[in-house]
């Protein structure tokens, strides 16, 4: 199977081995990754600020990028985010033909059908919650709000954790509580912000877990920055880094990418 690697900015730009754990993982499965050089920004930002105009080039250039999925050059588009995910499948074509660009619209749903957080991939299109892999840590998980209200992954990224060999799995009280980060929300309510923050981390710490995961970075640097500045000693990391290794094949982030919480 050949899938198209979605990053999305945020972790391009700061987080790269979620991505770079996710292809591991991918093709460790024996699937083919390419990444489509072109790709930048879903357009979230923009839309959840309201500036849906400003979106329409982003939105543009995402579905000509990902055009090549529909002509059966790739089988599959996957992402470590379920946020941009989905921003993918439930705003991109909304804003479009807000804007009146229906044709665009009707390729971006095209496209968002073929698009896939990696846990729906892992379970929904591939159909295991079985990896093979292996985590010899105390671990606790947090489901992001995206990835529990708006693409409705349920319980599918606990259920994979379940099944890493040598994994310590502490469930999370109040797991479903939101982070408090929100993209701009966090800029524009801070104080907000920062009081959800503070309740997540005392969950967190109380588990005495060493690693928190969850599914999208933009939470884990939420949450990590935080258990950061309380020195913790608690390290955030994606799904994917959790997944991408064996026991005799220990998967480790490149030493340039940007290490939370610990």
């Amino acid at each position: 199977m050949k899938i198209a690697m979605f990053s999305t900015c945020i972790v391009d730009a700061m987080f790269p081995q979620a991505a770079q754990a996710t292809t591991h993982l991918l093709e460790r499965l024996g699937h083919t990754v390419v990444f489509p050089k072109n790709q930048a920004c879903c357009g979230q930002m923009h839309v959840n600020t309201g500036y849906y105009s400003e979106a329409v080039p982003v939105i543009r250039n995402h579905v000509e990028t990902f055009r090549p999925v529909l002509d059966g050059e790739w089988d599959y588009i996957v992402s470590p985010s379920s946020s941009c995910t989905g921003s993918i499948k439930h705003q991109q074509s909304m804003v479009l033909r807000d804007r009146g660009h229906h044709k665009l619209a009707a390729e971006a749903d095209a496209i968002a059908a073929k698009t896939y957080d990696l846990p729906l991939f892992l379970t929904e299109v591939l159909d295991t919650y079985d990896v093979g892999a292996y985590f010899a840590h105390r671990v606790t998980y947090h489901p992001t709000c995206h990835s529990m209200r708006m693409l409705k992954v349920g319980d599918r990224p606990w259920k994979l954790l379940q099944n890493v060999r040598g994994i310590e799995l502490i469930e999370l009280p109040e797991k479903e509580s939101c982070c408090g980060f929100g993209g701009t929300f966090s800029i524009k309510n801070a104080e907000t912000s920062y009081s959800m923050v503070a309740d997540k981390i005392a969950n967190i710490m109380s588990t005495k877990a060493e690693v928190i995961v969850a599914g999208d970075y933009s939470c884990l640097m939420n949450i990590g920055g935080g258990l950061s500045r309380l020195r913790a000693g608690i390290r955030a990391m994606h799904l994917a880094e959790v997944l991408a290794g064996t026991e005799s094949e220990p998967w480790q982030a490149p030493a340039t990418t940007t290490k939370l919480g610990a």
